[in-house]
């Protein structure tokens, strides 16, 4: 049940507010033209995604993270990564940086995040990485107050990064 206040497709959001759609756009293509692997970035948007119940962005990074081949076993226990040996130390690092950003409440996790983020990433990556939580976060914001309806797989090249 969509409880949203302006339920509303991305179509519609991105007639209404094209200069907004192309920004935020331009920022996920910032980031996928960074050298980053996309499976890794993908991770952290499905991460993001779950965390703030965003059904729109969540699935349509499930569809992407499937078209990259991300192993169905990391995409099903990924809300569950720190009690599966299922992630490399890289994506660890990255997953707690999605949740202490994510979460912000928690300065002792963003602490610990940030030192196990830079033994594992050089800092432009880590600019990166953040911009691409950043940038899931408010993706996220955007597609939950307008009650963005989940993408079908064959919507998911027309739609947001």
């Amino acid at each position: 049940m969509n409880v949203a206040p302006f339920p509303m497709s991305y179509e519609a959001f991105a007639k209404a507010a094209g200069s907004v759609q192309d920004a935020m756009r331009a920022l996920g293509k910032a980031v996928d033209e960074s050298g980053l692997d996309k499976a890794l970035t993908e991770l952290v948007k499905l991460r993001a995604s779950q965390i703030n119940g965003c059904a729109f962005c969540l699935q349509l990074h499930l569809n992407v993270a499937r078209k990259l081949g991300l192993p169905q076993e990391k995409i099903d226990l990924l809300a569950v990564w720190r009690e599966t040996t299922l992630f490399s130390d890289r994506e660890r690092a990255a997953l707690a940086w999605t949740e202490a950003l994510t979460l912000t409440g928690d300065h002792d996790a963003r602490t610990t995040a940030s030192s196990d983020l830079k033994a594992r990433f050089s800092e432009a990556e880590i600019v990166y990485l953040t911009v691409a939580i950043g940038t899931i976060n408010q993706w996220n914001r955007i597609a939950i107050g307008l009650g963005f309806p989940p993408p079908t797989p064959s919507r998911t090249s027309a739609t947001a990064s």
